[in-house]
């Protein structure tokens, strides 16, 4: 079944009920070290695929001011059910966006982009999920840096793109996935994408699998490393990367705040179970335990504060959404591993057993901090984009 007439606020309510029930699982979830194939199915009949398709299409992802928040809150919602699945989810409308933010090209490209937006939409309202498979090996998690390359036997075939890549979150799950690399005869590197839907991994359709994801940190999200070797690809219609993520800027929708809303579920769910945890004991608690945990509320508040401060800069449209998303990316990232460490101390050397949730927690907390754009890179853009004027 296709949802394709939902509202957006019928979407939050069935990712609540969703939500609460991968939450009821948690201690089988938070073992596994795949994704399954029916909890997109599930997220499909919730709704979930339609950010990714605007609203003339039958979507939700509208206007930027009125729909990132309740993206956000979908994503952190689910988030606390199971981090894993709220991960992958995340990249769908992220990737999307790239066509939904951007929404005329310059001739001769107009009616090119168009075309291409229009069927990436319908993919999704489909119920096709989408995926990225960007990064590199030794790249930092720099896109610019990319080695991959893409040929072209004629102007009336796919490109094939040949290269390394890794952390394909989604893989097996996702239809479509995005990658990078340099077009033959060019210098910069442009945005491509791959459809996978019945591709083998063993390299005889162009795809091999190198490297299964291991499972450390986000257990379930298959982020699989791939060999790619002259595999099908269709270039973005609007052949100018620079320009278009330029436009994406000015559009004020911070893509990683989806990652960051991820973690911010993630956080919640840590803090809520601890506190449970805690308040029978909460009289007996040594000054140090008293001390610690009064840190996690301070940094779990801090958290709230960075999170709720990017939506208001969305909302506000005055400009300064895509800085202060990053801002508070790498401030989340930093303050959830601090919080899942303290909340470790407080409740004692049984929080790293395996039946405890609070180490897969803090693994996937520190995820955040290797999400595009990862830790130097992030820490390059934040210094460069200092007024120091």
């Amino acid at each position: 079944m296709r949802a394709t007439t939902k509202h957006t606020e019928e979407v939050v309510e069935n990712i609540k009920e969703l939500s609460a029930q991968f939450a009821s699982e948690r201690a089988e979830r938070l073992r596994r070290r795949e994704l399954a194939a029916a909890d997109f199915e599930a997220l499909v009949d919730a709704g979930f695929h339609l950010t990714g398709v605007p609203p003339d299409m039958g979507g939700l992802n509208g206007g930027i001011a009125e729909a990132t928040r309740p993206l956000c809150e979908m994503l952190r919602i689910l988030a606390h059910g199971d981090p894993s699945v709220a991960l992958v989810a995340s990249m769908h409308p992220a990737v999307i966006g790239g066509w939904m933010e951007v929404p005329e090209a310059p001739p001769p490209y107009t009616e090119a982009w168009e075309k291409q937006r229009r069927t990436v939409f319908e993919t999704a309202l489909n119920g096709c999920w989408w995926g990225t498979i960007i990064s590199e090996p030794g790249s930092g998690g720099d896109s610019s840096k990319t080695k991959a390359t893409a040929r072209r036997a004629s102007d009336d075939e796919p490109y094939l793109l040949t290269g390394q890549k890794q952390f394909g979150s989604g893989s097996g799950i996702t239809s479509f996935m995005i990658t990078q690399a340099v077009p033959e005869g060019e210098a910069a590197p442009d945005v491509f994408y791959m459809d996978m839907r019945g591709v083998p991994w063993d390299g005889s359709a162009g795809a091999l699998l190198t490297a299964a994801w291991d499972g450390h940190g986000m257990t379930a999200t298959q982020s699989h490393a791939m060999s790619f070797t002259d595999m099908p690809a269709t270039r973005a219609a609007w052949p100018d990367n620079r320009q278009r993520q330029r436009m994406r800027e000015l559009a004020g929708r911070p893509a990683g705040h989806l990652f960051t809303s991820v973690i911010v579920g993630v956080v919640e769910s840590a803090v809520d179970a601890a506190r449970q945890q805690m308040r029978s004991k909460r009289d007996s608690m040594r000054p140090f335990e008293q001390v610690e945990w009064s840190r996690v509320e301070m940094e779990a508040w801090l958290i709230q504060q960075a999170y709720e401060g990017v939506l208001r800069d969305v909302e506000s449209g005055n400009g300064n959404a895509t800085r202060s998303g990053l801002l508070c990316k790498e401030a989340v990232a930093e303050l959830a591993d601090s919080t899942l460490l303290r909340i470790g101390k407080v409740v004692g050397g049984g929080a790293y057993s395996r039946s405890s949730p609070y180490g897969f927690w803090l693994q996937d907390a520190r995820a955040l901090g290797f999400l595009r754009p990862a830790w130097g890179f992030a820490f390059d853009s934040i210094f460069n984009g200092v007024a120091w004027d």
